[in-house]
């Protein structure tokens, strides 16, 4: 993906980081202190961005996740565990009631 591309798409992401995560969070199984691992982001971004009429291929997806994962991580709501899982740290996404929610 060209510079001024990829730029443009993490502006939006950047921009809209709180749509982003709650977006995530319908998606995929995203609680305070879970995991999250590098896929579920890549095909995150992809879906989020497809929701807003931008086409991106599964190698801009991946180049978006990456730079995606090290910002969350400088803003402390992604701690890293390995190479492909992050621990959210996010207390928004307390869940209320423990226990099996079936």
């Amino acid at each position: 993906m060209n510079n001024k591309k990829l730029n443009s798409h993490m502006d939006l992401l950047r921009k809209e980081l709180e749509s982003l995560l709650v977006f995530l969070k319908a998606k995929f199984p995203m609680f305070h202190n879970s995991n999250f691992f590098y896929r579920d982001l890549q095909y995150g971004i992809r879906s989020f961005m497809e929701k807003k009429d931008i086409i991106i291929s599964y190698a801009e997806a991946d180049e978006l996740a990456g730079l995606m994962f090290k910002d969350l991580e400088d803003k402390k709501i992604f701690v890293r565990v390995n190479n492909n899982s992050w621990k959210i740290n996010y207390p928004e996404f307390v869940t209320t009631e423990p226990g099996d929610p079936l």
